[in-house]
Order: C-alpha cells, then structure tokens, then sequence
C-alpha cells in the first residue's frame, strides 16, 4: 500500500486535506505561542497608549513650569515675591517676622 493510495474516511469532509491541516496549525501556532504572539501586541499596545499618555502629562506639566520660568525670567516683581516667600530673603533695613501659624 503506498502513501498515495490512501482513502479517505466518510467522516473526514472532502475539503479537509493535509496541507490544510497544516497551515491550518502553522497559523495557530504563530497566533497564539510565537515570539510576536497576539497576546503579547495586544500588551504592548495597552503599554504604548499608557507611555503616551504619561508622556502627554509630562508635557503639560513641563509647559506650566516653562512658563513659570519665563514669568520669572521676565517680572522682576514675581520674582521678588517668590524668593521673599520661599527662600525668607528681606531687604536692607526691613525686618521679616515669620510665625508657624498657617
């Protein structure tokens, strides 16, 4: 009996062949256990949208402090407050009480 004289059982449909059940396999396999499966894209892509949104916020937040630099860059004013506020600094012949009430 050779390879090619092989009959088929009436349960097996006409369609279905080996070549078939081949690729059929070789998809399933490169789908769901290779290295770029679909379960791992899908990962990275929930990690690409995360990333980019957090690269979002950090522009925002990189925007405010640009502007605060350049506010005090530019207003000698705002800069004075800033630094007599924060830092304690007084002018000459000025006295600065500071008290822990808030």
């Amino acid at each position: 009996m050779s390879l090619f004289n092989f009959q088929r059982p009436r349960w097996i449909p006409r369609w279905l062949n080996i070549p078939l059940i081949i690729f059929v396999i070789f998809v399933v396999v490169l789908l769901f256990f290779g290295d770029n499966n679909y379960m791992r894209i899908n990962e990275y892509r929930s990690q690409i949208n995360d990333l980019k949104s957090q690269i979002k916020s950090n522009q925002d937040s990189a925007a405010a402090y640009d502007a605060k630099v350049n506010e005090l860059n530019t207003d000698n004013e705002s800069l004075e407050r800033l630094v007599r506020e924060k830092y304690g600094m007084k002018r000459i012949n000025e006295e600065v009480y500071i008290t822990d009430i808030p």
